[in-house]
């Protein structure tokens, strides 16, 4: 029959990390991989109008590694739980050689855009943006407690990554980037 979807475990407003320790749901460990979980479904998002793409492809692996992190983070500090593999450096090679890819085929950026050329586009944006906020608060929770390195440099890398992903379904779908004009008055 499968698991049931609620356990009441929650209903105090606290929740347990891998390991068993239970601790509010609004600890940073909670928020931050609550986060990633959060970006995940807006790669879904992206991932689901693009089907068929070499970029659907690396978005499904991405969603995948996302699992590995968010599994690093719910986990309690000096838990003896067996985890998935930490990402090695050949996923986030895998992102910069993406990024690399795909700006090769863009025009050169000489302007600070803003989302919206076209919807595809913008999600992906939203997706960057989400990915910014799980960084900020994964390194949060390392400057309080141990989070290993590869999570802070993937989602680094992942975000300058949605970035040109964004650039790029702009442009293969005849979307026009949208320069942002600074205000000179």
């Amino acid at each position: 029959m499968g698991f049931k979807i609620y356990t009441k475990q929650g209903d105090d407003g606290k929740t347990a990390l891998i390991g068993g320790e239970r601790v509010s749901k609004h600890h940073s460990r909670v928020e931050s991989y609550g986060t990633v979980d959060e970006l995940n479904s807006h790669i879904g998002v992206v991932r689901a109008q693009i089907q068929g793409s070499a970029e659907e492809s690396l978005l499904s692996e991405v969603q995948n590694d996302l699992f590995t992190i968010g599994s690093f983070l719910a986990s309690a500090s000096g838990s003896n739980q067996k985890l998935p593999k930490a990402l090695d450096d050949a996923k986030i090679n895998k992102l910069e050689t993406e990024i690399d890819r795909l700006t090769a085929i863009l025009p050169p950026l000489q302007n600070f855009i803003l989302p919206g050329g076209t919807v595809i586009g913008a999600q992906a944006h939203v997706a960057r943006c989400v990915c910014r906020r799980a960084e900020r608060l994964v390194v949060n929770l390392r400057d309080n407690e141990e989070v290993p390195d590869f999570v802070v440099m993937y989602l680094n890398r992942l975000s300058d990554y949605l970035f040109t992903l964004a650039r790029f379904l702009d442009h293969s779908n005849g979307g026009n980037e949208i320069i942002w004009i600074a205000n000179k008055d």
